[in-house]
């Protein structure tokens, strides 16, 4: 049976369906020995020739996902042309090709899931889900009754407001504050542009809770498979 090439990409393993159909469009996949760019392209598993990078992809991968306690000073990413180290280098000892669902950037830590299954990436990461994802922030200063009021109702990011977040203080350090907050959006940097929009810096972040999924006392730099409870638990949500 004939699919979309972006989804047999996900299928197996090669990227989440976004990031396939990037693939695509950079011209980096060939179907038959010639490049295709539309995403669109209907192709049939075992009878094509799909071919990334040059390279064959020629099965299904059994299906892995993991949660990762990422670090600070490490990148979400598989190779840093800086040369600092990448959250790959951190399950590398797993066969399967796992790619980031989302980001965390540079400095923050905590929760990240890497998974090769793209439909379960798709409905993670996709926006029109609104998947909550929940931070512990030490923000610098005492936040005000108005800026926490700001937070929750939305702020304005490059000309658009942010969807209303949950937040509530956990306890303050000195001149600092601990902050939990939720949000259901993805934005680049949200959680930290939304703290410095109401002129409170984040000084320290972490991501402990992705949808049904939370850290947990996993310890930095190390990460675990979703049991299989998890993952079903997950997969209840996903709308067909």
């Amino acid at each position: 049976m004939a699919k979309r090439l972006h989804v047999i990409l996900a299928r197996a393993g090669v990227a989440s369906r976004r990031q396939a159909e990037e693939l695509i469009r950079e011209g980096r996949v060939a179907v038959n020995g010639k490049v295709v760019v539309d995403p669109a392209t209907q192709v049939v598993w075992g009878q094509d020739t799909i071919r990334v990078d040059n390279r064959l992809i020629d099965r299904l991968e059994p299906k892995v996902t993991v949660i990762l306690n990422k670090p600070r000073g490490v990148v979400t990413t598989v190779s840093d042309p800086k040369g600092r180290p990448t959250t790959a280098e951190l399950v590398r000892d797993i066969k399967a090709r796992l790619f980031p669902v989302g980001r965390l950037d540079y400095h923050t830590e905590g929760l990240l899931i890497l998974t090769n299954d793209g439909e379960l990436a798709q409905y993670l990461q996709h926006p029109k889900y609104g998947i909550p994802k929940t931070y512990l922030a030490k923000v610098k200063g005492l936040p005000t009754a108005q800026a926490m009021k700001r937070i929750r109702c939305g702020v304005i990011l490059n000309g658009k407001q942010t969807a209303p977040a949950k937040v509530r203080k956990i306890g303050t350090t000195g001149k600092n504050t601990w902050i939990e907050m939720t949000i259901r959006e993805g934005r680049n940097r949200q959680v930290r542009r939304m703290w410095a929009a109401v002129g409170y810096p984040v000084l320290k972040l972490k991501r402990t809770r992705y949808g049904t999924i939370r850290l947990g006392n996993l310890k930095p730099g190390t990460y675990r498979r979703l049991t299989r409870r998890e993952i079903e638990d997950i997969r209840k949500c996903i709308p067909r």
